[in-house]
């Protein structure tokens, strides 16, 4: 498709002319990038109702105002990051001086997913401006109206800066098989493999940013109801369609029982007697995963909850208590669904955790302080939060990735310039004095003595330890 190729072609042309390079030019691109998203935010918030029934509110929390925030830090700090940072020479090497900076890859591809189409897409994107480098965006297919808005606003505020191809896989298996420097990739583990096989071909580096089951674990020593507010706020925002919202709840019998009924009523709380009538709930992105979520509900038990609608796509808030086996333990749910699981106590829900594959986040909630420190300690996870879940995304400083088969690499922040960089090592030694010939053949004993000296000294001997 010619579209594809040209877009690409423009986007190398726009990085190897050098303009991108320059502070001035990544700084006035998050400026602008930060301008679009205020001056359009009511059109970006129309599109994101149209795909997903997000509020008005939510949209600016959970995508524009993400972006603009994470824009803005860049600005801030950019700076500050991107200059050089001195390295010792070791004596051998002196005199002379060395440094490493961080340097624009090239071309970027960011792939986005459907659930939050803005922000995973717009996040990427100003981390790899405020890095130097051209973006060739690819917005889902799924969310038709925000990938629309983009392709109409992106190139009015970012001309030359990033491209944007609208489709589905026909366009996105093109975009694979051109080469770029670097790929952003969010979505699941099953097209991330097509993505990575393609990098392959290029040897592109890649970063992925998936998902998988992450779990809640709950103990007695918690206030059970701000934990089920909390809980039921992070599990059915975007009507559960968030990649780190709690997957599963982990708990003893005697707690689930009681947290089961703070959960019904913090439902009640945040989206009313009736979620259908809520314009603070979300709804299901399309007719294929209304379906694939009515029958893992319709696979397992429904304690509090299953109402749905196919037409209007309305799937309510819904509670299970899943008997082994149910398909709804073995998929990342993606929905309104909240699976309550007993344990016999926290080393089980460890061993539960540790048997699966790596979580995108694991959230705990328990005040004491060894629970806490056996999770730290025994589990690995993209992100490990205490008492709130989901929050984590919204601390600029932290890493946003997963580790294993939720991913893997980083961004936001400086992670999200250290992404999209690399860091290039600079070592500057005069020709005189020429120290090297210390060390140039032919060699001799005297050669022999200076290089065992210089390059590899013996180092201290260890101190001996009291008989």
């Amino acid at each position: 498709m010619q579209t594809v190729a040209a877009a690409v072609a423009r986007a190398r042309e726009v990085f190897d002319s050098g303009t991108t390079r320059p502070l001035a030019w990544r700084l006035e691109r998050l400026g602008s990038l930060r301008r679009m998203l205020v001056d359009r935010r009511r059109e970006f918030a129309a599109a994101l109702a149209s795909d997903l029934g997000k509020h008005e509110t939510e949209a600016q929390l959970t995508e524009i105002g993400f972006v603009t925030a994470e824009a803005a830090h860049l600005e801030k700090h950019l700076e500050a990051w991107l200059r050089p940072r001195p390295v010792s020479v070791p004596l051998a090497v002196q005199p002379a001086k060395a440094w490493t900076e961080l340097t624009p890859l090239g071309v970027v591809l960011v792939i986005g997913p459907w659930n939050y189409p803005l922000q995973l897409l717009l996040a990427p994107l100003a981390g790899a401006l405020a890095a130097g480098n051209t973006v060739v965006l690819k917005p889902s297919e799924h969310a038709p109206a925000t990938s629309a808005a983009l392709a109409r606003w992106v190139p009015e505020y970012l001309p030359g800066a990033a491209e944007v191809i609208e489709g589905g896989i026909p366009e996105t298996t093109e975009l694979l098989a051109m080469r770029f420097d670097h790929i952003f990739f969010t979505g699941g583990e099953v097209a991330a493999k097509v993505v990575l096989r393609a990098a392959a071909e290029d040897l592109t580096p890649v970063t992925l940013e998936l998902g998988g089951k992450s779990p809640a674990y709950v103990d007695a020593s918690t206030d059970l109801a701000k934990a089920a507010k909390r809980l039921a706020w992070g599990r059915f925002m975007n009507a559960g369609q968030t990649c780190v919202a709690p997957d599963y709840i982990l708990a003893t019998e005697d707690v689930l029982v009681p947290l089961e009924r703070e959960l019904v009523k913090a439902i009640a709380a945040l989206f009313g007697p009736d979620s259908a009538r809520s314009d603070s709930y979300g709804r299901i992105v399309n007719d294929r995963h209304f379906d694939r979520l009515a029958a893992l509900a319709d696979g397992s038990t429904v304690v509090h909850g299953g109402e749905r609608d196919a037409a209007s796509r309305h799937f309510a808030p819904t509670l299970l208590r899943p008997a082994p086996g149910d398909a709804v333990m073995g998929e990342e749910i993606f929905g309104p669904l909240l699976p309550l699981v007993p344990v016999s106590g926290r080393d089980e829900a460890i061993r539960m955790i540790n048997a699966g594959a790596k979580p995108l986040a694991l959230y705990v909630f328990s005040d004491d302080a060894d629970t806490r420190r056996a999770f730290s300690e025994q589990t690995s996870s993209g992100a490990l939060c205490f008492d709130v879940p989901a929050a984590h995304l919204t601390v600029p400083g932290l890493p946003f990735g997963g580790v294993g088969g939720s991913g893997m690499g980083a961004y936001h922040g400086e992670h999200s310039l250290r992404t999209f960089s690399h860091e290039r090592a600079t070592l500057s030694k005069p020709l005189w004095p020429e120290t090297l010939a210390l060390i140039y053949p032919p060699y001799t004993k005297a050669k022999h003595r200076i290089i065992s000296t210089l390059v590899a000294p013996p180092g201290k001997k260890p101190k001996r330890g009291k008989r």
